[in-house]
């Protein structure tokens, strides 16, 4: 009697609707709170600075939207009806847990550390395993569809591809101050990553354009698009700003791409359980 209610009260909890809703509430009050508090104070030495509560915060915003990302990934790995096929999200899933502990890193070497030069950190080790299991995920999530794009759409996926990379290529260029090799060639792999992913985004998004899991999709190809924008801003921001603080308001896009990677795969989810639904429904019949 106790187990059954607890299920049935957690059900009724985890709904999709509440998740969906729980999620843009979380983007939007993310939005708000840089919008309100992401403003530079002044210091005893004259210099302006944001308030170091302020920056934990954009960090606890991030930090939360990835993990619930991650787990809710993870859910539709462990779903034999998911759609997609499960090991898209195991991939995708430990991409979105990898860019969490990757934030949490960043985060402490950033706030307590607090070193000169933050070229690299322990971070980043997460942030490529984030993007080689994100990118597997995609590619297999193309695998298990067939990819037949008419020539309309091919043009939309190549404008985009040349768009991403000569803001990319642009932004480089950019730079004002020197990378060791390693800064070098990590800041190359997440353009490249970047450029990959808006790429094969883009793809998925026309290919499954129509289908059962149209709307899944659609949240992951915005989800990409926003860590793209952030991305390239934190980019040029660090290479191009003296003594730039994390905290600006496109910063935001990163909290919004975890919001959106959560959505896609709660509606997968959703779609995929009222497809086995309906396929019982027909047997039974």
């Amino acid at each position: 009697m106790s187990t059954s209610y607890d299920n049935s009260y957690r059900s009724s909890i985890f709904t999709t609707q509440n998740i969906i809703l729980l999620n843009m509430g979380w983007g939007v009050l993310a939005l708000l709170y840089f919008l309100l508090f992401s403003a530079k104070v002044p210091g005893a030495d004259g210099s302006e600075s944001r308030a170091e509560w302020y920056v934990i915060g954009t960090n606890i915003f991030e930090a939360l939207a990835y993990l619930s990302a991650g787990i809710l990934c993870l859910r539709n790995w462990r779903s034999p009806q998911i759609v997609s096929g499960r090991n898209v999200w195991l991939a995708i899933g430990i991409g979105m847990l990898s860019y969490f502990l990757g934030g949490i890193f960043f985060g402490y070497t950033e706030i307590v550390l607090k070193p000169e030069d933050l070229d690299v950190s322990i971070g980043d080790v997460f942030f490529v395993v984030t993007y080689l299991f994100l990118g597997a995920g995609m590619v297999l999530a193309a695998a298990h569809r067939r990819i037949n794009l008419e020539r309309w759409q091919w043009l939309i996926v190549l404008a985009i591809a040349v768009f991403g990379s000569l803001l990319a290529w642009w932004i480089s260029l950019q730079q004002a101050k020197s990378l060791d090799l390693l800064g070098t060639i990590l800041s190359w792999f997440y353009v490249v990553s970047d450029v990959a992913i808006l790429i094969i985004a883009t793809t998925l998004l026309l290919a499954f354009w129509g289908g059962r899991v149209a709307q899944s999709w659609r949240m992951i190809a915005a989800a990409a698009f926003s860590l793209y924008i952030a991305d390239m801003w934190f980019n040029y921001a660090t290479n191009s700003i003296p003594n730039y603080q994390s905290g600006e308001i496109l910063e935001v896009f990163w909290v919004w791409s975890g919001v959106l990677f959560s959505m896609g795969a709660t509606l997968e989810y959703d779609t995929s359980l009222s497809r086995s639904r309906r396929e019982r429904g027909r047997k039974r019949a």
